[in-house]
């Protein structure tokens, strides 16, 4: 196991663990190639039925490790070179957002910059009722990176978006829930039970189903209806075919809770 990103299995449920608590889990260049190491070996696994990122210590995410930018980090790179390897280290959030399973961040502290992009990345957020949110770049004249720009403005709408964006205020978790952000909030000494069994809840569902509801409201963020609706008809009749719509057919007919296996 990583020193800087914890990995653990309970059943289909993956949980990572951003491991950098002394620098707020800031997003070194090791840690987000590991996240993305192990992102895409979740999303290619077909036992990974549900993913939970979360941070160690009494924050989620820092955003981007500024200490190391400041040090002048990639000062000996050319342009493209920098550019190609922040590409590649943003595949983390694509993967969360695409990967045919639920996605769920845990948010206690705060989530900043790239790291509210990695939380924005995923299909839930559940917030500590202390938690605070905010996009970060403006601050340290950077303009945003991991996807936060296209993951807010679907979540919450253009004119908002660009408000937290350009202005950067602090958002506490009960606003953020108003707005869209959040899936749900609750008090912080349940955040760590509250996350962990929503993402269980999720991985023991019907997965294969799961999956294709996921890839239809990606597809509907940026396709035409027709081509949604040609998706719905295709998605929907693989999963008639599944053992868990079967099981889920016959546990309503007994009137009992279905067991899903995931196929």
């Amino acid at each position: 196991m990583s020193d800087i990103l914890w990995q653990s299995r309970e059943g289909g449920l993956l949980t990572l663990t951003l491991n950098r608590p002394e620098a707020k889990n800031a997003l070194s260049h090791d840690l987000t190639a590991e996240l993305v190491e192990a992102v895409a070996a979740a999303a290619a696994d077909q036992t990974v039925r549900a993913v939970l990122l979360q941070g160690a210590g009494d924050m989620f995410c820092a955003g981007g490790d500024v200490k190391a930018m400041a040090a002048g980090r990639d000062a000996d790179m050319g342009f493209e070179a920098r550019v190609a390897g922040l590409r590649g280290r943003m595949e983390a959030s694509r993967l969360l957002h695409e990967m045919a399973k639920p996605t769920i961040a845990a948010v206690q502290g705060a989530a900043a910059g790239a790291g509210l992009s990695l939380a924005l990345a995923c299909d839930f957020r559940i917030l500590a009722a202390s938690a605070r949110l905010t996009t970060a770049f403006a601050k340290v004249g950077l303009s945003g990176d991991f996807g936060g720009t296209y993951f807010m403005t679907r979540l919450i709408g253009s004119a908002k978006a660009r408000e937290l964006y350009l202005t950067s205020p602090l958002v506490p978790a009960e606003e953020a829930y108003r707005l869209g952000l959040a899936t749900r909030v609750v008090p912080d000494a349940e955040l760590a039970t509250a996350a962990h069994d929503f993402a269980l809840a999720l991985a023991n569902g019907p997965s294969v189903t799961l999956g294709y509801i996921k890839k239809n409201l990606n597809l509907a963020e940026q396709a035409p209806l027709s081509t949604v609706l040609d998706a719905e008809a295709l998605h929907h009749t693989r999963c008639a075919g599944t053992a868990d719509h079967k099981e889920a057919a016959k546990a309503f007919v007994e009137k009992r809770k279905p067991v899903f296996q995931g196929r």
